[in-house]
């Protein structure tokens, strides 16, 4: 009984520093996901709160869950017509971006940490995609008006590139549990296979979950519910049949989204509420997992990498990526800055812990410095920059 009450008390301080937190820096222009990220360090085993939290599962579901709660919300906020806008350069940036970008970082990590090509390549596909927590928290709460397609293309990229970073961090965790030192053919054909079911599963439950909505005569505050429960369905039941939940669940929360629905005001704010509540717990935990002075040990090398990534490997991405659309340089410069990383390189992280695989700790300590990096660096200057 006291370690029940005792949990509910710290888990209500937790979240009431965090929202009395975010409030006090957003007015300095700190990234809100990096408080949050930091209150959870700072309650960690070394720091004053002194919890030791270890358990690397627990961590890898609730980052999962809560990474599924925040792309439907992005998926229900996203109209349709800013897909049309800049759907093909995002999925340009999320495919052919993400490979870039994770073979460019790999190769200068497997070298600064003296690891196999192998090995870099997987911290490159950790760390290879957008956060989309961090990229709509920024480009939202600080209401910057970007053009529309410039906008439209982050937003889309950072909620459909996860599938991308995903499955090359699997491919090479497998790749390495099973020794071996290339890549199979195959893996084309499994990543078009993932992104079909994906997406075919995702579109077909988005329209399913607003037939349903429509014709069922429900409380009001159930709807939301409905909602959200439809599309965790959405996500496992895509897992399951080999295909991205993550894509299906922001198709699914798109097409949700830009149907008329029941109580379509009352979805839309309980899922802000929800998508907040899914980044602040989400963000301490994953800084409650951090040791920070197992960070020290690397920590040049780990710096070389963020450097890397945010100066050569994504810009080099970006140029790429949108080289057929014919944008201005200045808005591929301002793209490639907001690239950032939050909490999916991390959870991508947990993957070898889970797998038990060599090196792991290290791959873990890697992304976790390049994300603090990336959200202290460029998390606080997206405004500037834009208006530069």
């Amino acid at each position: 009984m006291e370690l029940t009450t005792h949990l509910i008390f710290v888990g209500a301080v937790f979240l009431l520093v965090s929202i009395v937190a975010s409030a006090a820096v957003s007015r300095v222009g700190a990234p809100l996901l990096l408080v949050f990220l930091v209150i959870g360090m700072v309650a960690g085993a070394e720091g004053p709160g002194g919890i030791r939290f270890d358990n690397v599962q627990a961590a890898h579901l609730i980052g999962t869950v809560a990474l599924g709660v925040i792309l439907f919300h992005g998926g229900l906020r996203t109209r349709a017509e800013t897909f049309r806008v800049g759907l093909w350069p995002a999925l340009s940036l999320a495919t052919v971006g993400v490979v870039v970008t994770a073979v460019g970082t790999g190769l200068f990590a497997s070298w600064a940490l003296n690891l196999s090509w192998m090995q870099g390549l997987l911290i490159g596909a950790i760390v290879g995609s957008t956060d989309a927590a961090a990229v709509f928290s920024l480009l939202h709460v600080r209401g910057m008006e970007l053009k529309q397609r410039v906008a439209a293309t982050l937003e889309i990229e950072s909620g459909v590139n996860d599938p991308m970073a995903v499955f090359l961090t699997i491919a090479m965790v497998e790749a390495l549990l099973l020794a071996r030192n290339e890549l199979s053919p195959m893996i084309v054909v499994d990543f078009v296979r993932e992104m079909a079911i994906g997406g075919s599963v995702g579109v077909a439950s988005g329209y399913a979950l607003a037939w349903v909505i429509n014709r069922l005569n429900l409380v009001t505050g159930l709807y939301p519910l409905l909602a959200m429960a439809g599309g965790l369905a959405t996500y496992g039941g895509t897992a399951a049949l080999g295909g991205s939940g993550f894509l299906a669940i922001y198709l699914a929360g798109l097409v949700l989204g830009n149907h008329r629905l029941h109580a379509a005001q009352t979805i839309l704010r309980v899922h802000d509420g929800l998508a907040w509540l899914a980044q602040i717990v989400m963000f301490l935990v994953l800084g409650l997992l951090v040791v920070p002075s197992a960070l020290l040990a690397n920590l040049i090398p780990a710096l070389g990498v963020a450097l890397v990534l945010m100066l050569v490997a994504r810009p080099v991405a970006v140029v790429a990526s949108l080289l057929p659309f014919r944008f201005p340089w200045r808005e591929q410069l301002y793209i490639a800055w907001v690239g950032l990383r939050g909490a999916v390189p991390i959870i991508l992280a947990l993957f070898p812990l889970l797998a038990g695989l060599e090196n792991a700790q290290l791959y873990f300590n890697v992304a976790f410095f390049v994300v603090l990096f990336s959200l202290l660096v460029q998390g606080w200057t997206v405004a500037p920059v834009a208006h530069w």
